[in-house]
C-alpha cells in the first residue's frame, strides 16, 4: 500500500505541477471541474450509501450542474455570481424536492445533503480558481499545496514516532496529539521558506498566524471526511488513486484550507 503511495504520487504530482505551470487559466478551471464532479461523485455514494438510486436523481444531479458553474464564475473571477449560484442552487433543489415529497419527507434529508455538497466541495474548489486568477497565481497555489502537504506529512511522521495520546479516535483513531502538533511545526517551516523564497511580500508577523489557521482548517478537513466516511461504513471514498483512495481522500484538506488562503489574501493582505 505504501508503495502504490509513492508511485501514484511520483506520476500525479509531475503532472499536476505541469499544469499549474505550464496550463492556462481556463485549462485549470477546466481540471478543476473535473475534480469537482468526481468528487461529488464520491461524496454522493458515502452520505446516500443506504440508497444508492438516490446518487443520479435530480436533486444532486442539480448540485452537480451548480457546482460546475460555480467553479465558471470563480474562472470568470464573479465572486457575486458564486454567491447567487449558491441561492439558486437551494431555491431550485427546493422546488425539485416538492413533487417527491409525497412520497416521504426524507426527500428533505437529500435536499440538506446536496447543499452541503456543493458548500463543501465546489465552492471550496472554486477558491482555488480565484486564487489562480492573481497575478502571482501560480506560486499561490503551489504555497496553498505545499503546506498542506507539509502539514499532512509532518504529521504522519510525528504521529508515527512520537504519538501517544489520540486526537479524536471516535473518528480517526490512528491521529495523534503529538502528530498534529508535528503537522503544524512542519506546516510553518515549510511555508515560511516558501513564503520567503516566492512570495517574499508576505513577510509580515501575521503570516504565522496564517500558517497555524490553514493547518487546523487541513485537519479539520480531514477528520470531517473520516466523520462521512464511518457514517458511510466506507474506509476510502473511492478507488481512483492506487494507494491514496478517491479524489475526496485527496483533496479533503485543501476543501477546508483553500478558502482560508483566498480570504487572507483577499481581506487581510490587502489591509497591511
Amino acid at each position: 500500500m505504501h508503495l502504490k503511495r509513492i508511485i501514484t504520487a511520483l506520476v500525479a504530482f509531475p503532472l499536476l505541477s505541469l499544469l499549474i505551470f505550464k496550463g492556462s487559466v481556463f485549462l485549470f478551471a477546466f481540471f478543476i471541474s473535473l475534480v469537482s464532479l468526481a468528487a461529488l461523485y464520491e461524496y454522493y455514494r458515502i452520505v446516500f450509501y443506504d440508497k444508492k438510486q438516490v446518487i443520479f436523481s435530480s436533486i444532486p444531479m442539480w448540485g452537480s450542474l451548480n457546482g460546475l458553474l460555480i467553479v465558471g464564475a470563480a474562472y470568470i473571477n464573479s465572486f457575486p455570481l458564486i454567491i447567487g449560484l449558491l441561492i439558486f442552487n437551494f431555491i431550485g433543489a427546493v422546488i425539485l424536492s416538492m413533487p417527491q415529497y409525497k412520497n416521504g419527507p426524507e426527500i428533505l434529508n437529500v435536499v440538506e445533503k446536496q447543499i452541503q455538497a456543493v458548500i463543501y466541495i465546489p465552492l471550496s474548489l472554486a477558491m482555488i480558481v480565484l486564487l489562480r486568477n492573481d497575478p502571482q497565481g501560480v506560486a499561490w497555489i503551489f504555497f496553498l499545496l505545499f503546506i498542506v502537504f507539509a502539514g499532512d506529512v509532518g504529521a504522519f511522521y510525528a504521529g508515527k514516532f512520537f504519538g501517544r495520546h489520540k486526537l479524536s479516535p471516535s473518528i480517526s483513531p490512528g491521529k495523534t496529539i503529538e502528530g498534529s502538533i508535528g503537522g503544524m511545526i512542519f506546516c510553518i517551516i515549510v511555508g515560511y521558506v516558501f513564503m520567503r523564497l516566492f512570495l517574499p511580500h508576505l513577510n509580515e508577523p501575521i503570516i504565522f498566524l496564517l500558517f497555524a489557521v490553514v493547518n487546523i482548517a487541513a485537519q479539520t478537513g480531514d477528520l470531517f471526511e473520516s466523520q462521512l466516511k464511518r457514517t458511510g461504513k466506507m474506509k476510502d471514498s473511492g478507488n481512483l488513486l492506487p494507494g491514496h483512495g478517491g479524489i475526496l481522500d485527496r483533496i479533503d484538506a485543501l476543501l477546508f484550507a483553500a478558502p482560508v488562503i483566498y480570504f487572507f489574501k483577499e481581506f487581510v493582505l490587502s489591509g497591511l
